[in-house]
């Protein structure tokens, strides 16, 4: 019974296998499934480097074409009346009226303030008086020169008569000695007389001065002057008013850098914007451009004025403006962006060489690529520019002109239609 129910159990496990010992090479399943995995992996990895391998430069290319050049030097500055006068007051008092406003236009003499007279009148009554009494001192200096001259005649007279005998010496020199007094005392007195004189005419002076009156004819831009207002001119004269003379003709008075100042010359033409009128461009003409330098945070400027018509009254003193001078202009020349100048190809590249690695050295990391390095051949002072024909690049030669920073003339070397490489892109085969 036991033999009987033994034997299909073995049959069963042989063959299902189930009696055969484990295999030696089970352990290694993992491993061959990860480099399965890592297969894949490669395959993929080098589909993608053989698609970017394709991929090859191309260029972007822009015509050469005729057209007007200016070359210009950009500045900013402040506006200014041509002839602006600070009008102050010589003398101290108390402002007794104020004869203008703001804005007020005013003619040469006109009275703009008046400053509290009485104490300089007091004084001139003071100082006249004083050239009066000096005036009778000389009178009687005078009347005293007349008496001691008739006095010292006749003692001489009595001398001669008397051989000599009288009068005594000492009479005829005390009478001399009284005559030489009146003398100085007369030129004293007159001086006193002059004195007086000069003074009633400072004071007098300091009267007049008393109105303050405008030196030119123009518009009153700024006033410091208020009735009962206290002025004290002592050291520095205390300014009153601010005068421009004529606002329809004004200057722009701007700072131009170092590296321009060689191209700016009197007598160019220039616009100019201000933020009041951002839309429109006034224009001016260059006046003077000054030899003295001004240095702001290490910047080295030359202040430059041009002239401005304002007759529309439109600008003001104080404006900034923001100029741009023409320093140069030239019309139907050939023109090449300044980009075709700078483009330089790299060296092709070696693909034989690049491919010769294998699969291990295009799997593992490499150190990091340099930047392609310039065609010798392009590395000359001389201006040039590349041409693509047939798909190749071809170095061309030419001599340029002047240049506004984004475009250039040509003067030769070119035509105008030709294409020329401003940049290099990367587009697939």
């Amino acid at each position: 019974m036991t033999d009987t129910d033994t034997t299909p159990s073995n049959d069963l496990t042989k063959t299902l296998g189930l009696d055969q010992p484990p295999s030696r090479f089970a352990h290694l399943r993992p491993y061959l499934v990860a480099g399965v995995l890592l297969a894949l992996l490669i395959a993929v990895l080098l589909i993608w480097k053989g698609k970017r391998d394709n991929r090859q430069p191309g260029y972007q290319t822009q015509e050469v074409r005729q057209g007007n050049l200016v070359v210009s030097v950009s500045a900013t500055g402040a506006l200014q009346s041509t002839n602006q006068v600070d009008v102050g007051s010589e003398i101290s008092g108390t402002i007794k009226t104020v004869e203008v406003e703001y804005n007020s236009l005013v003619k040469k003499g006109q009275i703009l303030a008046r400053i509290d007279t009485a104490r300089l009148e007091a004084q001139v009554a003071q100082t006249a008086a004083s050239l009066e009494a000096a005036r009778s001192k000389v009178l009687q200096m005078q009347a005293t020169i007349i008496e001691a001259k008739a006095k010292l005649a006749r003692l001489v007279q009595v001398q001669k008569e008397s051989n000599g005998k009288v009068p005594s010496r000492a009479e005829m020199d005390s009478a001399i000695a009284t005559l030489d007094r009146a003398l100085a005392d007369e030129a004293s007195a007159k001086a006193s007389v002059s004195q007086a004189v000069a003074t009633l005419q400072t004071q007098q002076i300091d009267l007049s001065k008393a109105l303050i009156r405008s030196p030119i004819n123009g518009v009153v831009l700024k006033r410091a002057a208020e009735p009962g207002q206290t002025v004290a001119a002592s050291f520095q004269t205390p300014v009153l008013f601010t005068l421009a003379e004529d606002l329809t003709q004004m200057e722009l008075h701007v700072d131009v850098d170092e590296a321009d100042v060689g191209k700016v010359r009197t007598g160019q033409s220039a616009g100019f914007t201000v933020a009041a009128y951002p839309d429109r461009i006034f224009p001016a003409t260059i006046s003077q451009v000054r030899f003295g330098a001004k240095t702001v945070a290490g910047v080295v400027t030359y202040e430059t004025v041009l002239r401005v018509d304002n007759r529309e009254l439109l600008l003001r003193p104080g404006m900034t403006g923001t100029a741009t001078i023409t320093v140069n202009k030239v019309d139907k020349v050939l023109l090449v962006p300044n980009s075709a100048l700078r483009f330089t190809p790299p060296v092709a590249s070696d693909q034989t060489k690049q491919g010769s690695g294998g699969l291990v050295s295009k799997l593992l990391p490499r150190p990091p690529s340099q930047a392609p390095k310039k065609n010798p051949e392009s590395e000359g002072k001389n201006p040039r520019v590349w041409l693509l024909r047939e798909g190749k690049l071809q170095q061309q030669p030419i001599t340029t002109g002047l240049s506004d920073g984004a475009m250039t003339e040509v003067k030769s070397g070119l035509s105008a239609g030709m294409q020329v490489v401003v940049d290099s892109i990367e587009e697939k085969n």
